[in-house]
């Protein structure tokens, strides 16, 4: 039955800055410019993303009756709130270097105006565990697979890993906060996986030619090399969407929770890369 929360972990706030070399931008990834402005165009949408999901969230904070959930709200608003910030920074390096990300994000705050202005409080938090599976699916990969960052300019590394940790660690408060409001049932059930449908289909929808802007904004949207180097990381090997399917198809069934994928061990990295952050801090 739905509701039954699972929750393994308790979010922390981190208050990490990364001081990213922003030369780098447009190619702090070893595999090139496309796969980079891939990772480039997702930073995009995170910091009024982030702000989203909190609101959405904050706003039944006064329904929730568990103290261990109200706990991990303040720490999933914690984390969501660094994200932003640190994320801010990156999207300005991209400004910088004369990249089209302010516009791509005035279209994503738009959009996210209009859901907040128009749209039912609870469609909102139906849109923000949805975006949270794709976030925590996403990072599970970043976590799992090696490959992805190998080699990558390493605070860049480390900020998307960081990213992935703490995706990881908050990826089932929103959803219990959905699951006490709604509760168990169909009614929930069918709420929550039509705003996956919807945002999976939405988000890649921008997405994609936020990619493509971003490259040929680079002067590389003729390199057919590049094109195949990012199609083969994403669907071929590592295959970062590809692998990705089975967990998301997870999410339509029935008694589905976030830590049915319980992958807490990764968060045994996290006193590790606080410290090489800090290191990076210091060296600066």
């Amino acid at each position: 039955m739905e509701g039954q929360s699972k929750k393994i972990v308790q979010p922390v706030r981190r208050n990490l800055e990364f001081n990213l070399p922003k030369e780098r931008i447009g190619d702090w990834h070893a595999g090139g410019a496309h796969i980079t402005h891939f990772f480039n165009a997702l930073s995009i949408f995170f910091p009024d993303g982030e702000r989203f999901f909190i609101d959405s969230v904050r706003h039944y904070r006064g329904r929730i009756q568990d103290p261990a959930l109200k706990e991990s709200v303040r720490g999933f608003i914690g984390q969501e709130a660094m994200h932003g910030r640190e994320h801010e920074e990156y999207n300005q390096a991209l400004v910088d270097k004369g990249l089209p990300a302010d516009r791509y994000g005035r279209f994503v705050l738009g959009l996210l105006k209009f859901l907040s202005r128009y749209s039912p409080k609870i469609t909102q938090l139906a849109g923000t565990i949805a975006l949270e599976h794709l976030t925590a699916i996403l990072a599970n990969m970043v976590l799992s697979e090696p490959r992805i960052l190998k080699d990558a300019e390493p605070r860049f590394a480390a900020l998307w890993k960081w990213h992935a940790l703490e995706e990881t660690e908050h990826k089932a408060v929103a959803y219990d906060v959905f699951q006490e409001v709604m509760g168990g049932g169909v009614r929930g059930y069918i709420h929550r996986c039509l705003a996956l449908l919807t945002a999976t289909f939405t988000f890649w929808l921008l997405v994609i030619p936020f990619h493509i802007g971003l490259v040929r904004k680079e002067g590389q949207a003729l390199n057919i090399r590049g094109w195949f180097k990012v199609m083969n990381f994403l669907w071929g090997s590592p295959g970062v969407l590809r692998r990705s399917i089975p967990d998301w198809l997870d999410y339509f069934k029935p008694g589905f929770h976030p830590w049915d994928h319980n992958n807490a061990h990764f968060l045994d990295d996290v006193d590790a890369l606080v410290a090489e952050v800090d290191a990076y801090g210091a060296a600066a």
